[in-house]
């Protein structure tokens, strides 16, 4: 055979070169899951923390949708607690601190999602609160969801 030596060397590079991806898996080292900072005071998240895990995304679309295209402003929870469909007042009411929260498993998870491409991060949470405690009195008679 001609050039033996060349045709040897490409199929090893090339088992060495499709084999690499499972390689760099195996070697990899797995990071423990980081520390997200609780809500302090709440017990439970609008649903199960194993779906807000993998589904949350899922979720403020399907929020999203519902309060703009549908008028739709309450969501019922699979426990039957009802929940303002406002990434502002519900999740971000628990979750004040992006950068303690959201930031860190995106961060682990290597995604980029657009939310704050529009949404403005929450301010330092006593200011909010404040501000929060302001919009509630200015609003206190105001029903929320849609009337029959």
């Amino acid at each position: 055979m001609f050039n033996r030596g060349w045709v040897i060397t490409g199929i090893i590079a090339f088992a060495a070169l499709a084999g690499f991806p499972f390689y760099w898996h195996a070697l990899g080292r797995h990071a423990p899951f980081p520390e997200l900072e609780r809500p302090k005071g709440e017990t439970s998240c609008v649903e199960a923390v194993a779906y807000m895990r993998t589904d949350h995304m899922r979720l403020l679309h399907a929020w999203r949708t519902a309060v703009v295209r549908d008028d739709l402003l309450i969501y019922t929870a699979s426990n039957g607690k009802r929940f303002e469909m406002n990434l502002h007042k519900t999740c971000m009411g628990c979750h004040p601190s992006r950068d303690r929260f959201c930031t860190r498993c995106h961060d682990y998870n290597d995604v980029s999602p657009p939310c704050w491409d529009c949404h403005v991060a929450p301010e330092v949470p006593e200011v909010r609160n404040q501000r929060s405690e302001i919009r509630r009195k200015e609003t206190s008679g105001v029903k929320m969801g849609r009337s029959s």
